[in-house]
């Protein structure tokens, strides 16, 4: 009885952390994803601000929806339509590991998973990261998950 009770305080224990890391990792701001735009509009190729009165929290990160409908959507299945590395670049993920602020405007969907980019002052990353995918991608994955360490 006693082992039920400790692998089950182990379990939540490890889930709570695996959380708090992700959003403290997470490019938010006052805990708002993707700066208020809708993430199940990325997907339909035209990324739209989510409403305010429409919301809804995953793993204490609040997202925005322009639809009730897209926020059900979300809600079914919140880590089909997370950003890749925290909603940070994932050009700069590759090439360096650092958080990097982005452009919620400048993305690409690589395997129904959404990625975003660094996109101010004439410098847009998405077109660096084109000419590289494979290999940024792979790197950007590595320093991601040294990152959660």
């Amino acid at each position: 009885m006693k082992y039920i009770f400790f692998s089950l305080f182990l379990l939540v224990a490890l889930s709570s952390f695996a959380q708090s890391s992700l959003k403290q990792n997470f490019n938010t701001r006052n805990d708002l994803a993707l700066e208020g735009y809708d993430p199940v509009s990325y997907f339909e190729q035209k990324p739209q601000k989510g409403s305010g009165s429409i919301t809804s929290m995953h793993n204490g990160i609040k997202y925005r929806f322009a639809s009730h409908a897209n926020k059900q959507k979300f809600e079914t299945n919140p880590n089909t339509y997370e950003p890749q590395y925290g909603g940070w670049c994932a050009y700069a993920m590759g090439l360096s590991g650092e958080k990097v602020k982005v452009d919620p405007k400048t993305f690409k969907i690589i395997n129904n998973k959404l990625y975003l980019f660094y996109n101010f002052w004439g410098n847009n990353t998405l077109d660096e990261w084109n000419k590289s995918e494979s290999q940024l991608k792979n790197k950007a994955e590595t320093n991601w998950s040294k990152i959660l360490r």
